[in-house]
Parts: structure tokens; C-alpha cells; sequence
């Protein structure tokens, strides 16, 4: 099964109180892939400047990455600064430079154009509605939005809506868009206004899956060290649709599976800057962090009072 990522391939320079880097592999299709072929093979659609260190991205392609989709155009490659208070809990964004992201127009190989499990990053609904017009019969479509898109973009938004089978956002861009601070309410609200199920992440308090009729819940993994929480939540991405694409389905069952996954993914990522905290991680690793999960939630029925 053919599983796609397109976003953004940036720079990132990161703060915390725990440490800082500078220029570091970042952005959304990174983060996803990295985490993603950790499981099956991933195909990269994006852009790169002529400044971007593409040797990097080379040496990450073995891991089982095709980045062959990710344009090199002539210019600055999206670079973005952010500083993170003590808690890592709220973030400041000090730069964004978009460089030649801010005139990508995503254009899949025609080797991708079959793809089956497509993950649209959090671009432009107007490009997410392009990319989906060049692939022409995939089993699962999952987007991603951001507060900016819902601002300024929501009705082409929610015409995109209608044509993906997942949601994935966060709880504060679920609030937004729907209106609707009860975070359960609101993903019945996205429910009802196209995708089939959405999945909304809550950072250090798990992530829910919202179907109709049922909702399913798993906390964060706990960890005794975060060092930068930049990009976990597509880290979750990748690890949810690097699942199903191994599983090659995406039923009731797999899905929640697939939530286990991500959580283990952004576990994974938050353990280091940038995405070194998969450097040392094997296909093995998740499998224990994934059944580690079982011990960490499952709580056996009690026995009956007579």
C-alpha cells in the first residue's frame, strides 16, 4: 500500500529551557516520515530551497523514505523560530520565514497518483483540494488543519472536509473550528459536516478518536524527560498512518491500534530536539513501547459480588 505525506520540508531553530538548536531538520512531512517508516515506507511530496542541507535528507532515505517528490527550487527554504516556556506546555513563535513554501504547488509523481493512504499536512485547504484532484481512487484520506487555515480559509475548508475520512487536529483547532469549547461536542460537530471519524491530539493529555456512536481515548505516554515537544503531533501522524498502511486497512479495530502507535511515535519524538529522538529507534522499540501501552491502560473487569 502506497502511503504519501505532503507539507512542509523547514529549518528549524528551537528554545527551550532545557536546551536550544539551530537550522535542525523540521517540518511536517519531515516529522511524519521520520516517525511513519518506522513501519512502511513513505513517498515525500514537498519543496526545498537551495540552501537546504539536502545531503541530510539523503542520509535519512535508507530508513525506508522517497523524497523524491520534494522539489528543489531556487531560493530560502521555509525556516521557522520558536521559544517554549518552562512547562513546554505554550510556545512562541519568534520567526517564520516561508521562502519557497510560500509558492509551492504540489505536484505528485505520477508514481503517487494511486496512492492509498494519503496524509494531507496542514497547507493550504486550496492545495490539500489539489492534491486530492491528482490521486485518483485512495482507501484512506486524513488531513490536518491549523488556526490561520480556519481563520482565513474555512469555507474552502469545509468543502475540503467533505471529501477526507479523517480529521486530525488539535484540541484548541477543534474548539475553533466547530465553535464549541466541550471538546467532545466538538468533534461530534466535525462529524457532522464530512469526514467520517476525527482524531483530535491534546498534547501531554493523550489523544481521542471520535466516531460516530464511539469514542476511544489514549493518554500520553509518561516520560520522566521532554526535551521539545516541535512536532510530535506529526510524529502521531506518521505513526498512525505508517500503521495503517502496514495493516493495509482501516477499520474500527485498526484504527484504534493506529492510536496507539502515534502516541508511541510522539513519545519517541519529544525525547530529544528536533528528530533526533528517533535516531537510535528500531521497528523493535515500538513494538515494546506499543505493548507497553497494554500494561499502561488495561484494567481487568472485577469479579462479580454474589
Amino acid at each position: 500500500m502506497t502511503l504519501i505525506v505532503v507539507g512542509s520540508v523547514a529549518l528549524d531553530s528551537i528554545y527551550t529551557p532545557f536546551g536550544e538548536t539551530a537550522d535542525a531538520l523540521g517540518g511536517s512531512a519531515v516529522y511524519f516520515s521520520v516517525a511513519g517508516s518506522l513501519l512502511h515506507r513513505v513517498h515525500v511530496v514537498g519543496v526545498v530551497g537551495d540552501d537546504y542541507p539536502v545531503a541530510e535528507l539523503d542520509r535519512l532515505a535508507p530508513r525506508g523514505i522517497d523524497w523524491s517528490g520534494v522539489e528543489r527550487a531556487a531560493g530560502e527554504s521555509f525556516r521557522w523560530k520558536g521559544k517554549y516556556s518552562y512547562d513546554l506546555q505554550s510556545r512562541e513563535t519568534l520567526e517564520t520565514r516561508l521562502g519557497v513554501f510560500a509558492t509551492f504547488q504540489p505536484r505528485l509523481p505520477a508514481a503517487l497518483h494511486a496512492a492509498k493512504f494519503v496524509f494531507l499536512g496542514n497547507i493550504d485547504p486550496e492545495l490539500q483540494h489539489g492534491v486530492l484532484d491528482q490521486i485518483t481512487s485512495p482507501t484512506l484520506v486524513v488531513c490536518d488543519t491549523m488556526n490561520y487555515w480556519i481563520q482565513s480559509k474555512k469555507p474552502v475548508l469545509m468543502e475540503l472536509l467533505k471529501r477526507v475520512d479523517i480529521l486530525m487536529v488539535n484540541d484548541s483547532e477543534a474548539r475553533e473550528l466547530s465553535g464549541d469549547w466541550n471538546i467532545h461536542r466538538a468533534g461530534r460537530w466535525i462529524l457532522a459536516h464530512g469526514p467520517k471519524r476525527v482524531v483530535i491530539k491534546q498534547g501531554e493529555f493523550g489523544a481521542l478518536l471520535i466516531e460516530p456512536g464511539r469514542t476511544f481515548y489514549v493518554p500520553a505516554f509518561p516520560l520522566e524527560e521532554v526535551f521539545d515537544p516541535t512536532g510530535a503531533g506529526d510524529a502521531f501522524a506518521g505513526g498512525f498512518m505508517g500503521y495503517l498502511a502496514r495493516a493495509g486497512m482501516a477499520d474500527s479495530d485498526h484504527l484504534r491500534r493506529a492510536m496507539v502507535y502515534g502516541a508511541a511515535m510522539g513519545s519517541f519524538a519529544v525525547s530529544q530536539f528536533g528528530i533526533r529522538g528517533f535516531d537510535d529507534v528500531t521497528t523493535v522499540d515500538v513494538e515494546q513501547r506499543v505493548r507497553a501501552f497494554y500494561d499502561l491502560t488495561h484494567v481487568a473487569e472485577a469479579e462479580r459480588v454474589p
